[in-house]
């Protein structure tokens, strides 16, 4: 078996070495099982360092010049080899624990994919957090995974049609819905773990207002969704600040 861990990183720099060190840890998960892994980061048309340091813990470095993130991780996929895909954002830390409840899944035979809770880091605003617990709930009710956090088989994904490049933000409820749907033609299940979810940053918090952020939200909530096929709306994640 082998794992391929995706991550999409667009200017990067400052929280990608932290996220690629937590992976490295993580992975003893993989290497436990007898696994062989791999870590590929898309280079989503930075202009920091972003790739210089992917390169320099060994990771595979793809070029996507198109900012989208949906387009960035199916990139990454592209190149990689694994029979799994473990796609991780660039400013989250997944724990060893986590990794290994994903091996747990895969080992099993019964999951075709599925997606993790995601816990924000210190310091982050008690409404923030309510918030994410929102989220979480409703991951879990529903089945839809945090874009920060999707494990998907290989072929699984590719029948699918990955993420696409309909959507700017929110693709990985889409990619769920369908993953979903394969999962029951095909007998199998689309897992939310929630034991040990994953640490990610709340650093939107900090860089837009919540003004900014409720703009957004709204925006999305009475579209329907459909505001987040245009990037002028999605600002939150392609404007750059960092």
């Amino acid at each position: 078996m082998r794992i391929s861990v995706v991550i999409p990183a667009f200017n990067e720099e400052k929280l990608l070495p932290a996220t690629l060190a937590a992976i490295r840890g993580a992975a003893t998960a993989f290497e436990q099982r007898g696994w062989t892994w791999e870590c590929v980061v898309c280079d989503n048309n930075s202009t920091d360092g972003t790739a210089a340091c992917a390169r320099a813990t060994g990771a595979i470095v793809v070029f996507e010049p198109v900012n989208q993130i949906g387009r960035a991780r199916d990139a990454g996929a592209r190149v990689a080899t694994g029979d799994w895909l473990v796609f991780i954002d660039a400013d989250s830390t997944p724990s060893l624990a986590l990794f290994a409840a994903i091996t747990d899944q895969i080992a099993t035979g019964r999951a075709l994919g599925g997606g993790s809770t995601v816990e924000l880091e210190l310091g982050t605003p008690r409404y923030a957090r309510f918030v994410c617990g929102i989220w979480n709930l409703c991951s879990r009710l529903v089945g839809w995974a945090a874009g920060s956090c999707v494990w998907v088989e290989a072929a699984a994904f590719r029948e699918v049609g990955g993420f696409g490049t309909e959507y700017y933000a929110g693709e990985e409820v889409f990619l769920s819905r369908r993953l979903k749907s394969l999962a029951r033609r095909t007998s199998r299940r689309f897992v939310i773990l929630s034991a040990s979810p994953l640490h990610t940053s709340s650093r939107k918090l900090k860089l837009y207002t919540l003004t900014e952020a409720g703009r957004f939200f709204f925006r999305m909530l009475f579209t329907a969704g459909r505001a987040a096929k245009r990037p002028e709306n999605c600002d939150l994640w392609y404007d750059g600040r960092r």
